[in-house]
């Protein structure tokens, strides 16, 4: 039997009134959700915001069958119902979540598996900052792209959510780390947390820089487009690129004798498609590795911004402004 504490029947939360910009983020009332066999549903107090949100907002990613049609992939909060198989949270707990959808709200329901601690001493605000980007790090530097110590690493974006806690993670881990952003301001956010170079991509050229290097070992790239060719550039020999998002576009023309030739290897993945199971996985691999190191303060989210539910789509222009460095939560 799901263990359940007193809920009401409606709450607050945004949602997608038509594609298009952030104004069509609309506050609204919906049902509390109820949990299903293996699952919670947590009291929300604050949501991140990401760039699948904006997507999605956009009409350009739908969310997977059985989801919420509500934005919202990561937030923290308490947890106030189990559903009848869930062993491993207590009505009460506190914690940060990796969502299916549904974080535009007040509650929200995600498989247990996908629940984290909060981190000891951590508020909630930089916990809800925590699912999304650490899910996505770990999985795609360390586990699809195998990044080692001693190893040169390259993120371009390195302002930005992901582009931070990759640098963190990646620098407490031991390896080289460059990072690429669009102003000197980011840039110098990019060293402060343990970059070692930080390129301006609107002033330098990134793959002389790497070069000089030797060459990166693993770039982590969200940009793809005219970027594409120039990783391929930047790798050295037997060298991993990783794609993660384009920003600019997913298509380009790509001579593939180069990556015969100097055993290249290309990959890439999203989060959100990827079965609960394998999230599980990653969750765990998370509890074990990265947790941690939050709760002695080796790593830690960059906070940029905090805004109200009501006012999504100011976070949402805000985001896709690019002016921001590291996470934008709502505060429920």
């Amino acid at each position: 039997m799901s263990v359940v504490q007193a809920m009401p029947q409606t709450m607050r939360a945004v949602e997608i009134s038509a594609p298009g910009g952030p104004e069509m983020l609309q506050l609204t009332e919906r049902p509390v959700p109820q949990p299903g066999p293996d699952e919670i549903v947590i009291k929300l107090a604050y949501a991140g915001v990401n760039r699948p949100d904006a997507l999605q907002r956009a009409g350009a990613y739908n969310p997977p069958p059985g989801a919420s049609d509500l934005p919202g992939l990561e937030g923290a909060g308490t947890v106030v119902a189990v559903g009848d198989s869930v062993t491993t949270w207590a009505v009460g707990d506190m914690v940060c979540a990796l969502l299916p959808g549904g974080g535009y709200a007040e509650y929200v329901a995600t498989p247990a598996a996908h629940a984290l601690p909060v981190p000891a001493g951590m508020a909630l605000d930089q916990a809800a900052c925590l699912p999304e980007t650490c899910f996505t790090v770990w999985s795609n530097v360390f586990q699809r792209g195998a990044l080692t110590a001693g190893e040169v690493f390259l993120v371009h974006g390195g302002s930005s959510g992901i582009g931070t806690m990759a640098i963190q993670l990646a620098t407490a881990f031991g390896a080289r780390v460059f990072a690429t952003a669009g102003s000197d301001e980011k840039c110098a956010a990019c060293t402060r947390l343990g970059a070692e170079r930080a390129i301006n991509y609107r002033t330098e050229d990134f793959v002389e820089v790497l070069r000089a290097e030797g060459g990166a070992h693993l770039i982590l790239d969200m940009v793809g487009g005219s970027y594409i060719p120039r990783n391929i550039k930047t790798l050295r020999d037997d060298g991993r690129l990783v794609q993660i998002a384009f920003l600019e576009s997913p298509k380009v023309e790509l001579n593939f004798a180069q990556i015969m030739m100097r055993r290249l290897m290309l990959t890439g993945s999203t989060l959100r498609p990827q079965s609960t199971e394998a999230k599980a996985r990653i969750g765990a691999a998370l509890a074990d590795q990265v947790w941690p190191l939050l709760a002695a303060g080796t790593v830690a989210p960059v906070m940029d911004s905090e805004f109200a539910l009501a006012d999504a789509a100011k976070a949402h222009t805000r985001m896709e402004s690019s002016a921001h460095i590291g996470k934008i939560v709502l505060k429920m």
